[in-house]
């Protein structure tokens, strides 16, 4: 009988149940999720992914993501942060991504809000990785292995108000946690999936920016 969150897979190993909900899966969830991130490009990428992900379901994300690059030249914030009417209404006409238009001017917004940051910072990932949850600030493996609707952390809630004194949109504490979990910030495989310990490696020889 499977551990609850887990699921045992044909060849004996076990994973977090979620990765076996669609084929795109499997590839994200070892090869990507909780990887550690310190490029500003790619955390841009993140954040901008997890906002249009607000109220949709992540693998209609995932499925788009591709275009998405194509649409935002790569997520290039400095690119696009130029953006203006014209852009909107180009992206608004693409059927490849999310055509929501509060989305759509939020990635731009927060294009602008990213080149502030790098210009005030250094570096996005330096910003952002600041945010990491101590230990004790970490859910336990049952509260992940039980979550139910929209999980947060203290870290999270501090991070969304930061980026939004900051004048970031779409970050709401919800979205930051899964940009965290996304990131490599926190790494939530349940203990007992076959990707935990090699997440929790690569996060021990991380360098943090």
């Amino acid at each position: 009988m499977d551990t609850p969150g887990l699921t045992t897979d044909e060849t004996g190993q076990t994973y977090c149940t979620w990765r076996t909900a669609a084929p795109e899966y499997p590839r994200y969830h070892d090869s990507e999720w909780g990887v550690p991130v310190a490029d500003d490009i790619q955390l841009y990428e993140k954040i901008c992914l997890e906002g249009f992900q607000a109220g949709m379901a992540w693998i209609t994300i995932l499925r788009k993501r591709e275009q998405f690059r194509v649409a935002f030249e790569g997520f290039d914030f400095r690119r696009v942060a130029q953006y203006g009417e014209a852009d909107i209404a180009r992206l608004m006409q693409d059927p490849g991504i999310v055509r929501n238009r509060a989305k759509i001017v939020s990635t731009i917004n927060n294009a602008r809000r990213a080149c502030e940051l790098v210009d005030e910072s250094g570096s996005l990932a330096r910003w952002l990785w600041a945010f990491e949850p101590s230990e004790d600030e970490r859910p336990t493996q049952v509260d992940m292995a039980y979550w139910t609707g929209n999980p947060t952390s203290p870290a999270s809630v501090r991070l969304s108000k930061a980026l939004k004194k900051r004048g970031w949109t779409y970050v709401g504490p919800t979205t930051m946690y899964a940009l965290m979990q996304a990131m490599g910030m926190v790494n939530d495989h349940l203990e007992g999936c076959a990707c935990r310990e090699q997440i929790e490696n690569l996060r021990g020889q991380f360098k943090r920016p």
